[in-house]
């Protein structure tokens, strides 16, 4: 069975930085494609983030590009999104995942769901 374990959320101030780590356990992790995704209260889960088995491809949803980075250590099998100059807007549930393909944006793509861990950006 493969648990993915989210860390790093909490409360900080626009502007600021949060760094969410994604610990894989259990059985072997055999993702292929990881992503990071978040849902806000009253809205559907969207995506904001994934990379490849090696690192070398990534996408970003347009409202995080540039701002957000995501990156992997397979070794240690953890997955990172670092977040910089957070708003409010960013405010959500953020859910790692892991797809046995190469999924990329959509939920449906991605075979193993962490359980979430709150981020809150104040103003």
């Amino acid at each position: 069975q493969v648990q993915l374990v989210e860390s790093g959320g909490g409360l900080v101030q626009a502007g600021g930085s949060l760094r969410l780590s994604c610990a894989a356990s259990g059985r072997t992790f055999s993702a292929n494609a990881m992503g990071w995704f978040r849902q806000a209260p009253g809205k559907e889960r969207e995506f904001v983030a994934a990379v490849s088995w090696s690192g070398t491809y990534r996408n970003y949803a347009d409202s995080v590009k540039g701002r957000f980075t995501i990156s992997r250590d397979n070794v240690k099998n953890t997955v990172y999104l670092q977040m910089n100059s957070l708003k409010p807007e960013d405010t959500a549930v953020y859910y790692c995942a892991g797809s046995r393909s190469s999924g990329l944006r959509t939920t449906s793509e991605y075979d193993y769901w962490g359980q979430g861990t709150q981020v809150t950006v104040s103003s």
